[in-house]
């Protein structure tokens, strides 16, 4: 992360008095190249069916040629935005897939679900993004989604409440966490290309996480239902187990088949079979709930100690030393690692070769993400190389936008474009490097979450993350539109509105 933070470092110096200087046909070359760059990308991803890391990097080569990046430089500017990049976040990555692997299998991520279900159906929708903030904490959004099918699909029919009252609250716990929080790779690359404080910002990211799940998950998910009055359908309804059969015979129910409140026809019975969840067979026992529960909020206690260090411990202290070591994201997500090895693995009857095996496993599908958050690492590399975020930023100063707005602005371009939330967040990150140069940390955190918010606005038909929600959720591209995207652009929107709230005070 050293060298990603020096190189990055050092352009932003550069780039700083560049973009004082007068508009050059440079500038508008650099920007018609990324422009075409990024469509690329898009046509590449979308329409020739292309993998986003081959599709970024064939863009990423061409815009670093066309852009004036000397021909025997562009493969070496490339090099070295993914290197920077996954020299340090692919390190988290892969900690964070060990340690939702085990969470899963231990039975962990049922006994948190367990225990927060029951009580008064009116605060399942509540309950439903807390369970969803928990878990989404160490796991990706794709892991922590078919964690949760299985619980949202149960509550809706056991409650009889129609199914997007129950999914939007989890989902928009779900993707406020990916997009806000660290450890996740989008937070954490911006973290390092911006070389902002990753205790204040995982702080001030929880800050505004909090009231945007309550506005864009439970109180949106009352409208959502009514716009896509649905009962349990879909993909999701393979994971219901033996309840099933008691909904349409197992059979997929059409997203279509109306559901009203009160009133509809689901299976009512509340005693049957128990759901059949992640958990693996050789897990003798279930790890409790307050175990559980510390291990996956370990390494965000230990970055916040980081953080509270930073404030009020005497830097030349050892005390300050040592937090600081340990509040270390790689130090963090390894200790509890190590500490699931435990509670979700010895104590639960896993041996050391079955934990040997899961560890293995849980590095095999995050592969493809590491090679597209390195590829979207090149991608910002060749474009702040070949002079795109200098002649950005000259249009930043001569409007007069601020680093957190152009920052917002920029992710959201990106991530229409190319549907992707992660290289919304690395290319935004660092266009807006020379601009965020010299803020202070907390301004320079609230950069990182407002590019960090732009890079989830409208998620649509080039995301992935738009089908899997219509395929579990048994809906229609329209339907999905109507409660997904419009549910991901009011986080947008609404995590800015709170992060320049405390840009005022800060």
């Amino acid at each position: 992360m050293s060298t990603l933070i020096r190189g990055v470092g050092i352009l932003a110096d550069a780039a700083t008095d560049q973009m004082h200087e007068p508009w050059t046909s440079h500038d508008t070359q650099v920007l018609v190249v990324a422009g075409l760059g990024i469509v690329l990308v898009v046509v590449l991803i979308v329409w020739a069916k292309m993998h986003a890391f081959l599709a970024l990097t064939i863009s990423a080569l061409l815009v670093g040629i066309f852009s004036g990046i000397p021909l025997a430089d562009v493969t070496k500017s490339y090099e070295l935005g993914v290197g920077g990049v996954l020299g340090y976040v692919g390190v988290l990555i892969a900690l964070g897939a060990m340690l939702g692997k085990l969470l899963g299998d231990s039975g962990g991520a049922d006994k948190i679900v367990d225990t927060l279900l029951h009580g008064s159906r009116a605060t399942l929708p509540w309950k439903m993004a807390l369970i969803a903030g928990i878990i989404g904490i160490p796991m990706f959004f794709e892991v922590g989604l078919v964690l949760l099918v299985p619980v949202v699909m149960l509550a809706v029919h056991r409650s009889k409440m129609p199914a997007m009252l129950l999914a939007i609250p989890a989902l928009a716990g779900l993707s406020v966490l990916h997009g806000f929080v660290p450890p996740h790779p989008g937070p954490v690359a911006a973290v390092g290309i911006l070389n902002a404080d990753i205790g204040i910002t995982l702080a001030l990211g929880l800050l505004v996480a909090i009231p945007t799940v309550a506005i864009c998950g439970p109180l949106f998910g009352r409208f959502a239902a009514r716009w896509v009055p649905i009962g349990p359908a879909g993909a999701g309804l393979a994971f219901l187990g033996a309840e099933a059969g008691s909904v349409g015979g197992g059979s997929v129910q059409p997203a279509s088949r109306p559901v009203k409140q009160g009133k509809h026809q689901l299976a009512a019975s509340a005693e049957s079979a128990p759901r059949q969840g992640a958990r693996d067979p050789a897990a003798k026992r279930i790890p409790s709930f307050g175990w559980t529960l510390a291990t996956v909020l370990s390494p965000v206690f230990l970055m916040l100690l980081r953080a509270a260090a930073d404030l009020w411990v005497d830097p030349q202290s050892a005390l300050y030393k040592v937090l600081n070591f340990i509040g270390d994201p790689v130090v963090a997500l390894l200790i509890a690692v190590l500490l699931a090895m435990v509670t979700f693995g010895t104590a639960v009857g896993f041996s050391a070769t079955t934990l040997g095996k899961k560890i293995g496993e849980s590095l095999l599908p995050i592969v493809g993400v590491m090679l597209i958050v390195g590829a979207g690492g090149g991608f910002k590399q060749v474009l702040v190389d070949g002079g795109t975020s200098t002649a950005i930023a000259k249009i930043a100063v001569a409007l007069s936008l601020s680093a957190l707005v152009l920052g917002w602005i920029v992710a959201v371009l990106i991530r229409v474009a190319t549907g992707s939330a992660t290289v919304a967040t690395v290319t935004a990150a660092g266009i807006v490097a020379p601009l965020a140069a010299g803020l202070p940390p907390a301004q320079l955190a609230l950069v990182v979450l407002a590019v960090g918010a732009g890079s989830l606005f409208f998620s649509h038909v080039n995301d992935a993350g738009f089908w899997l929600v219509k395929e579990y959720f048994g809906m229609t591209v329209g339907e999905t539109i109507k409660t997904w995207s419009v549910m991901e652009t009011l986080i947008s929107v609404v995590g800015l509105l709170f992060i320049m709230l405390l840009a005022a005070f800060l």
